[in-house]
């Protein structure tokens, strides 16, 4: 195994140097970058960015969309002996300067004029930037550095300079800043060090048997380290290709054109393609309808079965042969072997339902703080609704509250400036302390039940685990998303946001004329169609966990809202605060 980073890709470049490494769309055509040539010019970029004046631990800030360019200062921040951090597209001026500034960068990528300009207006408050480059297109600043530019720069620094800077870095040096998305207080850059990676990615490499030539479609931020990791490291290790997306509105299509053999989503995306294909279904035949339905049976019955080593049903193969191969098609994943689900907690009724249709997703938990996964559920060895077990190599552990708590090769090296924040996770044995509730199985395998911080105590001092609410209520068809509220409360109550494609089929099923989330919410026959449903959901709940009162928000919660991170998660703090009002109607 390697023990750094640039001994990965360079080694890698050797055995793989014509294959395919990085592809992108330019001008509606893949252009294709080998793993030669991709070394190649990630060296050259690094020499660029010593000339520009990067010292060896400065930080490298880059923002942008996922792209051979974001990879290729990345690494080359690394092979510089900078640190590199990667910032969401979404960011605001001041939230990237909180990490340009606190990650001593002196050095800032960005990707176009849109993001330049958050800089342009920060840029007096960075005393040691240096260089901002620019990825796509050309300024008159004289601080901004086109890509172009670059090689001419690269010209200036004897290659022996780098490779200096190469020998100097060893396996427990940091490398690498992950900052986490700050749902409850300013961002913590997690310092993620040269064995972190290279051990974590070498790892779950040899579980899940990526290939040379297999695909990896790289759509979800690259700021977050689950997609650092799955798109960037992994394949270095294995030679596969990545695939740069052109974003969440296009990822549909990407996916039919890349056809990847393993496929990362967070759970909403999940979500969203099943409201996709339960609203493509409702518009078939009857009889398309009742085939559909009949080899959902098929199919969840032969997951199970498989899961538990039993013979699948006797017509599963036809089921697979008249549907499943059809839908797997039309969503891009009919050449995937491991369709996987992190970041986030993911209901079972979604599980089932691609389960149903022959597509077992892989639950994978994790944090920043262990360079992405702790356990890894397998096609081969699964189990819906658990996440599997540790990786081969680390241990877990169960607290008595129920935290879990991680040590390994993967626990990170603590929280960049941030001693007290450190010595709060990591204890002197090592052992990282999560924040997450859960429980280990006889089989060694994992289920995250909630966040430790995010248990909900009722007025009467009842512990309530939200996620497993939510969970049951978002398997109501017509429900997008849901927040169980309660902390401090006497009863249960839920927000929430509405399907639009599965809205009219809902509205027609209550004969109710509302065609949106506003009219829905003040039609007495919708809300009382909604009302049998969460009756249904309250059956298989304890008393203090039903849900009493409900209030159906008029939007989907988003990023551009602010109720979720860019990687999808609840900030539960901004929804009680922007949705105070419609909280406290619920409790008048």
């Amino acid at each position: 195994m390697h023990s750094t980073v640039m001994e990965v890709l360079e080694a890698c470049a050797i055995r793989h140097g014509a294959q395919p490494a990085l592809l992108d769309k330019q001008g509606g055509q893949w252009q294709t970058t080998s793993w030669q040539e991709y070394r190649d010019q990630v060296r050259a970029t690094a020499r660029a960015f010593i000339a520009l004046g990067l010292q060896p631990r400065d930080g490298v800030s880059i923002i942008g969309g996922n792209s051979k360019r974001w990879f290729i200062a990345n690494m080359a921040a690394i092979y510089a002996g900078g640190v590199p951090s990667g910032i969401y597209v979404t960011n605001s001026p001041e939230q990237c300067h909180y990490i340009a500034d606190h990650s001593d960068s002196s050095i800032v990528v960005v990707d176009n004029a849109d993001q330049l300009a958050k800089f342009e207006q920060v840029r007096d408050r960075l005393p040691k930037l240096k260089a901002i480059v620019l990825m796509h297109g050309e300024s008159d600043d004289k601080q901004v550095v086109s890509w172009s530019a670059l090689s001419e720069l690269a010209a200036r620094v004897d290659a022996a300079v780098l490779e200096q800077r190469i020998r100097d870095q060893k396996a427990d040096d940091l490398c690498t800043l992950i900052y986490t998305s700050g749902t409850t207080s300013d961002p913590k850059g997690v310092m993620i060090c040269h064995r972190n990676l290279t051990w974590t990615a070498a790892t779950a490499e040899g579980s899940v048997k990526l290939l040379p030539g297999d695909r990896i479609l790289s759509y979800l931020p690259l700021s977050h380290v689950a997609e650092q990791l799955v798109s960037m490291h992994l394949p270095m290790v294995s030679g596969s290709s990545v695939w740069f997306g052109e974003g969440l509105d296009q990822l549909g299509e990407n996916l039919r054109e890349v056809r990847p053999t393993h496929f990362l989503a967070v759970p909403r995306v999940w979500e969203k393609m099943q409201a996709k294909i339960v609203a493509a279904g409702a518009e078939n035949p009857p009889l398309m309808r009742k085939i559909a339905a009949w080899a959902r049976k098929q199919g969840l019955a032969g997951g199970y079965a498989e899961q538990q080593g039993r013979r699948k049903p006797l017509l599963y193969g036809l089921a697979r042969r008249l549907v499943f191969s059809k839908v797997h098609a039309k969503l891009g994943l009919d050449a995937c072997r491991m369709a996987i689900t992190s970041t986030a907690p993911i209901s079972k009724a979604t599980l089932e339902f691609f389960l149903s249709l022959g597509i077992p997703v892989c639950e994978v938990y994790g944090m920043s703080e262990c360079t992405g996964p702790t356990t890894l559920s397998l096609p081969w060895n699964y189990r819906t609704g658990s996440a599997g077990p540790p990786l081969v190599g680390s241990e877990i552990k169960a607290m008595p509250d129920g935290e879990l708590c991680l040590r390994g090769p993967h626990v990170c090296l603590g929280y960049f400036k941030n001693e007290a924040a450190t010595r709060e996770t990591i204890d002197a044995e090592g052992w990282l302390h999560s924040g997450d509730i859960g429980v280990i199985d006889e089989d060694g395998k994992v289920r995250i039940t909630d966040r430790k911080k995010e248990i909900i105590i009722t007025a009467g001092g009842e512990n309530i685990a939200p996620q497993l609410i939510e969970g049951r209520l978002t398997a109501i068809p017509v429900v997008a998303q849901a927040v169980a509220i309660g902390d401090r409360r006497k009863f249960m109550s839920a927000l929430l946001t509405l399907d639009p494609e599965r809205l009219p089929i809902e509205t027609a099923a209550a004969g109710s004329d509302a065609r949106d989330a506003v009219a829905a919410a003040s039609c007495q026959r919708f809300l009382a169609h909604l009302q049998q449903q969460i009756d249904e959901v309250n059956k298989s709940l304890a008393r203090v966990q039903t849900i009493k009162k409900f209030v159906i928000l008029p939007s989907e919660l988003s990023i551009e809202g602010g109720e979720l991170t860019p990687t999808l998660k609840l900030k539960r703090r901004v929804v009680h605060q922007k949705y105070a009002a419609e909280i406290e109607s619920m409790y008048a």
